[in-house]
């Protein structure tokens, strides 16, 4: 851009340059035409000046060498207020009031004038000559040379009307030149300079400096355009900086995911390893006992199934490809046995478990497996937050073309801070008894598959609890 203005500040410059040289010489083609003009208007003034004494001369011309023609011709040239050399057509002077003396002989060619232009004989007066003619055949006789000032016939040939337009187009000049000037500065203040620092202010953003300098929003209060644009980098600023913020965090979770569930796998591993070499040892004396042994194994086993099956729909959330694909089936063939294996685990961890008596038996697209997996971590989640002694409950009913399916306990509930992120990755609320660390428990992202599986079905899953009364959630499937 500054390349720009400059290139058109000279193009600028040369063609008003062009356009004063070009007013300058038609200036003077008015000032020649208003000569040509005064030089017709001089000559006519003379005319009319010297024409009592033209005539005299055409009617006395034979005896102009009498004395008292000549007294009456120099009465007429005082009158007239001119000076007169009268010469015949040999050059020789007959009679003169000017500096000519009577008697000598003129040489023609240069001295005759009868053009303004090589009449003017100096700033003050006039040399023009006028042929004498015979009166009655109107043929050349002599030549009357005159000498006439120019303050007589009130004339003045100056004009300043070209110096003055000369002196304005010069001025004009001067004055754009200095405006192109003053507009290049006010263009390189109030335009060069604040892009330059937004450039900058990009290249600051691209590195990863979010943070706005306070000067920069004082230097583009006032502006218009480039206010409303840098208001626009402002609020984008703000937005990276929220996102990488959010970036960093899901960052952090990532990591702390992943040692988590390194964790909580590594433990179910060593007690089935455990109880595995005890078994081999023959430390199991009877059957009852290596029956016990293969049950915890195979709850530690059903754990780490869990989180891994977790681990791999969290990594199919991220790419956005998480696998539903709904059959046309009826509840009572799918749901029965999957809430009869939920009830069973709920039992063997001292919780009472209840679920509805009636099943409605309708036709709904549905995934098995995906909607297990929601059922199975909502149950989960609720023994996180039970002790022995507490009840959990699981009901099905029909509302408005909706299944809908409701797991409720009895456990301590969900913190009010807790309730607006509970369906977000990573997210672990802490319990609401103080000194249990519940939040250690889980990956946080259990409730997160249970929203995406629901509404891939296109149905909707909440909840409503109580801290210290229990929690419950529910979750719709469209029907058929």
């Amino acid at each position: 851009m500054n390349v720009w203005l400059k290139s058109w500040i000279g193009a600028f410059m040369a063609l008003f340059f062009l356009m004063t040289v070009l007013g300058g010489c038609w200036f003077l083609y008015v000032t020649n035409q208003e000569r040509n003009h005064e030089s017709d208007y001089v000559i006519n003034e003379v005319r009319l000046a010297v024409n009592p004494l033209l005539l005299f001369m055409e009617q006395h011309y034979e005896n102009i060498r009498d004395q008292h023609v000549q007294a009456t011709l120099r009465a007429l040239t005082e009158e007239q207020g001119v000076a007169l050399t009268y010469a015949g057509l040999s050059g020789e002077i007959l009679f003169s009031t000017s500096p000519y003396k009577q008697g000598d002989r003129l040489n023609l060619r240069p001295s005759l004038h009868y053009d303004l232009h090589e009449a003017t004989q100096n700033d003050e007066s006039y040399r023009i000559t006028f042929p004498v003619l015979d009166a009655d055949t109107d043929s050349h006789v002599a030549n009357a040379i005159f000498h006439i000032a120019k303050e007589r016939l009130g004339s003045d040939s100056s004009s300043a009307f070209p110096l003055t337009m000369l002196i304005v187009s010069f001025l004009l000049f001067l004055g754009s030149v200095a405006l192109l000037l003053v507009m290049r500065i006010s263009f390189h203040s109030r335009i060069l300079s604040p892009v330059r620092t937004l450039q900058g202010r990009a290249d600051a953003i691209l590195r990863g400096n979010y943070e706005t300098p306070s000067h920069i929003g004082t230097q583009f209060a006032r502006m218009e355009e480039l206010g409303g644009l840098y208001a626009m980098m402002d609020q984008i600023t703000l937005e990276l900086k929220e996102q990488r913020k959010r970036r960093d965090r899901q960052e952090k979770a990532q990591k702390e995911l992943i040692t988590n569930i390194s964790h909580e796998i590594r433990t179910p591993i060593t007690t089935v390893k455990a109880y595995m070499e005890a078994i081999l040892e023959g430390v199991c004396s009877d059957r009852k006992t290596m029956l016990e042994y293969v049950g915890i194994m195979r709850n530690h086993t059903d754990k780490m199934s869990r989180q891994v099956e977790d681990l791999f729909l969290h990594a199919m959330e991220e790419l956005g490809q998480i696998s539903v694909e709904p059959k046309e089936r009826y509840s009572m063939e799918v749901f029965p046995p999957i809430l009869s294996t939920l009830g069973h685990y709920a039992r063997t961890q001292g919780i009472v478990y209840r679920e509805s008596l009636i099943m409605p038996n309708v036709l709904l697209p549905v995934d098995a497996a995906r909607v297990e997996q929601v059922l199975t971590n909502l149950v989960t989640n609720a023994l996180k937050h039970t002790s022995p002694g507490d009840t959990i409950h699981i009901s099905a009913d029909l509302e408005e073309n909706h299944l809908v399916f409701t797991v409720a306990d009895t456990g301590r509930g969900i913190r009010p801070q807790d309730m607006p992120f509970l369906f977000e990755r990573y997210y672990r609320g802490q319990s609401g008894v103080p000194g249990q660390a519940i939040a250690t428990e889980g990956n946080g992202l259990g409730l997160s598959i249970c929203k995406n599986i629901v509404e891939a079905h296109g149905g909707v899953i909440s909840f409503k609890s109580r801290e210290g009364q229990g929690t419950e959630f529910y979750f719709t499937l469209p029907l058929c």
